[in-house]
């Protein structure tokens, strides 16, 4: 996990510092890491809720999260989805309609879509 953090804070100062539309220095990098801040606590939470049917949200709420930021929270939140799962789909054995939904929920949180959406009933609003 320690190696992951560490490649996800270096792409994210090599994303900024480098010739794109986003790179808007200093800001770009201080809302990637708040938005890595946001999937972490969205990871965290849905480990420690371990609620049944309420991963969809967990995901959605910490793209949402995230990209609430802006470019650089979007973004660190699509890298960090898309390689979690890419990971998590050679792991886990749910299979490709899995990665499918769980990349929808990425994305409907990422677009500024409700994560309520998600939401199974009964998950304790302390989430």
């Amino acid at each position: 996990m320690k190696l992951c953090i560490c490649f996800v804070l270096l792409s994210v100062v090599l994303y900024a510092s480098a010739d794109n539309p986003f790179s808007s220095g200093f800001k770009f990098v201080r809302d990637a890491a708040g938005g890595a801040r946001d999937m972490w606590r969205a990871y965290r939470d849905m480990r420690e809720a371990n609620y049944i049917g309420a991963d969809k949200y967990f995901h959605a709420r910490g793209n949402y999260d995230a990209a609430r930021r802006g470019p650089g929270g979007a973004w660190i939140a699509k890298v960090i989805s898309d390689a979690r799962e890419g990971w998590q789909s050679g792991v886990s054995g749910r299979g490709a309609e899995d990665t499918r939904l769980d990349q929808e929920a990425n994305a409907w949180g990422r677009s500024g879509g409700d994560p309520n959406r998600y939401r199974p009933k009964g998950l304790p609003s302390k989430y």
